[in-house]
């Protein structure tokens, strides 16, 4: 194996992505050595990225060895790609960002502007004039802040609440940064989907990987998925709104205020565990453990006043533009929940 040279190497354990990640897996990387024992704390540490994106939605710190860790990285993306599931490609995607935004936070200027810039983007330092009077340091083109605020929840990346000037949107580090996370994490996630054949793994190598989507199944797979439905849930009997907003969810798109709630509180009604609606939110780039706790908990009158919310009904979810190709059982009922009853009863007759 080839030594990882010493230039640069920290920044490379910090961010692995700026290495030439993926040509060094299809052209530089023997697969079949990966079993060998010089590649034995390789392949233990990318194991253990991909098991704590899985568990804890972020990458741990980094271990002593830089040559371990950079080259652990491109390893995992191989036992990612390999998985061919969608959900841990971005799980593990969006833990690697989170952990390279924290990295971030704490960089140097320079190296900001020189990572927004391998992406792309254009952006410059403010002058220490402007900086000394406003809390912004950075200028980003609006086409770069949009692409990368646009899957942000919170109504302050709304380029309408932003300070604009002349097609540029002043930023301030922090802010720089967690856009820088989108990218990161996006990138990742579009590298990630590529064609590998799990057959030229060596055995060790593809029971590695098949534990890690049996991991996956255990702890994030408790959230039902199209064509396996748990008793208490059947997700085909869902209404067509609760479908679209379901499959929304899964897939990490983000949902309005009202689709959050409207999708909680329906899937607290008719059964699902509280740590499984938890779960789903997790697919989301600005999860808050915490705070979607709070929420879930309080919708399902495990909190404050213990009532437990019911969804808006469905002409209600029309005014909010929530309401999604109704079909003929939607133009008879009121609510999504007796959508959902009808359904069961049907299917159980």
């Amino acid at each position: 194996m080839e030594k990882v040279r010493t230039t640069a190497s920290y920044n490379l354990v910090k961010y692995p992505f700026l290495q030439r990640l993926y040509r060094y897996i299809t052209t530089e990387m023997n697969i079949k050595e990966l079993v060998s024992p010089e590649y034995a704390e390789i392949i233990k540490r990318a194991e253990t990225r991909v098991r704590e994106a899985i568990l804890h939605g972020v990458v741990g710190p980094p271990v002593k060895n830089n040559e371990i860790e950079i080259s652990s990285f491109p390893v995992a993306v191989l036992m990612v790609a390999s998985t061919k599931d969608k959900r841990i490609m971005r799980a593990f995607s969006l833990a690697e960002a989170k952990r390279m935004y924290e990295f971030l936070t704490d960089e140097k200027t320079e190296n900001i502007l020189n990572i927004a810039r391998f992406f792309g983007w254009k952006i410059r330092l403010l002058d220490k004039l402007h900086r000394a009077k406003n809390p912004y340091e950075f200028a980003v083109n609006f086409r770069d802040y949009v692409k990368n605020a646009v899957s942000i929840q919170d109504k302050k990346w709304k380029l309408v609440n932003r300070f604009v000037v002349k097609g540029e949107v002043y930023l301030t580090k922090r802010e720089v940064c967690r856009l820088l996370q989108e990218e990161i994490r996006r990138y990742i996630e579009e590298k990630l989907d590529t064609e590998v054949d799990v057959t030229l793994l060596p055995f060790e190598l593809q029971k590695k990987v098949e534990s890690l989507k049996n991991l996956f199944t255990e702890i994030r797979g408790k959230i039902p998925s199209i064509g396996t439905f748990p008793n208490e849930v059947v997700i085909e009997a869902f209404p067509p709104c609760i479908k679209a907003l379901y499959d929304m969810l899964s897939s990490g798109r983000h949902l309005s205020h009202i689709g959050r709630f409207t999708l909680t509180s329906f899937l607290v009604n008719i059964g699902m565990p509280t740590e499984s609606i938890i779960n789903l939110f997790r697919n989301l780039s600005d999860f808050n453990e915490r705070l979607t706790r709070y929420q879930v908990e309080h919708i399902a009158g495990e909190r404050g006043s213990r009532t437990r919310y019911t969804p808006p009904k469905c002409e209600t979810l029309k005014t909010h533009g929530v309401c999604q190709n109704p079909d003929e059982l939607c133009r008879r009922i009121r609510h999504p929940l007796s959508y959902y009853r009808n359904k069961i009863r049907k299917k159980n007759q």
